[in-house]
């Protein structure tokens, strides 16, 4: 006879989990129009798939090739706010851009609440797990905080603990950042499941003993209600109800 797992807390990967970047060519735009950069409608497009191309969109496409004087600095771009940029902004500058400052403008631009896109149904479900009383953390492999992109769209006032790569210096999919994890959510492991869109390393949960439920890396609007299905692992399986309104006493930009 098989028992089923009971859940008492969640974690979620960020970036393709609860919120999507935007896309390259409105990022370029964003980031032509804060350098007062003018460029025409079919170069920004010619642009944008070039910096597509060169992985240079932090939570966008992975580069197709990454030059070798990159090498070290991608590998550990998670575990250094440093290295992060400097990854990025290398990518970057495989492709030209009219102006020198463009690089720096365009990893800043990322890192803003404008520049991400909630899944359609992440309030939700945040919502509704934390009103049943589940402890809810954001565990990310990212270089940089977070915090102020979830607060922005509402969604902070329901994460209990937030786990980032950059400031533990240790990234998934290894144990220890899982391990770090469930000990903020004061819960073990088998009482935890992660949700995230990378199959190794969010997958790597459960060599810790955590569940695991996958989610696809798709632009928010080609992807619904697939963060649902945590409802359903969890035993939240009842009707939806309303989300609750954003909280609009939260402000829109970094403090």
């Amino acid at each position: 006879m098989t028992t089923m797992t009971t859940f008492k807390g969640v974690l979620f990967d960020f970036s393709g989990t609860l919120l999507r970047i935007e896309p390259a060519e409105s990022w370029l735009r964003a980031a032509l129009d804060a350098s007062g950069t003018a460029m025409d409608d079919a170069g920004i497009a010619r642009t944008a798939a070039a910096l597509e191309r060169a992985g240079a969109l932090p939570g966008g496409a992975s580069p197709v090739e990454i030059p070798a004087d990159l090498a070290e600095l991608w590998e550990s771009r998670d575990r250094e706010a440093a290295h992060h940029r400097a990854a990025y902004t290398g990518l970057a500058r495989q492709v030209p851009l009219p102006a020198p400052e463009l690089y720096d403008v365009l990893y800043d631009r990322h890192k803003t609440p404008e520049a991400w896109i909630p899944y359609p149904d992440a309030a939700e479900v945040l919502a509704r797990l934390h009103g049943a009383g589940l402890r809810i953390g954001v565990l990310s492999n990212i270089g940089w905080d977070l915090r102020p992109v979830l607060r922005a769209h509402g969604l902070d006032r329901f994460v209990d603990h937030y786990v980032l790569s950059y400031e533990h210096r240790v990234q998934k999919p290894d144990p220890k950042i899982f391990a770090l994890a469930c000990e903020a959510l004061g819960l073990p492991p088998d009482e935890v499941l992660m949700v995230g869109d990378d199959r190794r390393a969010d997958g790597g949960a459960t060599a810790l003993g955590c569940g695991y439920l996958p989610v696809d890396h798709l632009p928010a609007e080609e992807r619904p209600d697939a963060l649902r299905t945590v409802l359903e692992r969890v035993g939240l399986t009842g009707p939806a109800g309303r989300a609750p309104d954003p909280d609009t006493s939260r402000s829109t930009s970094y403090s």
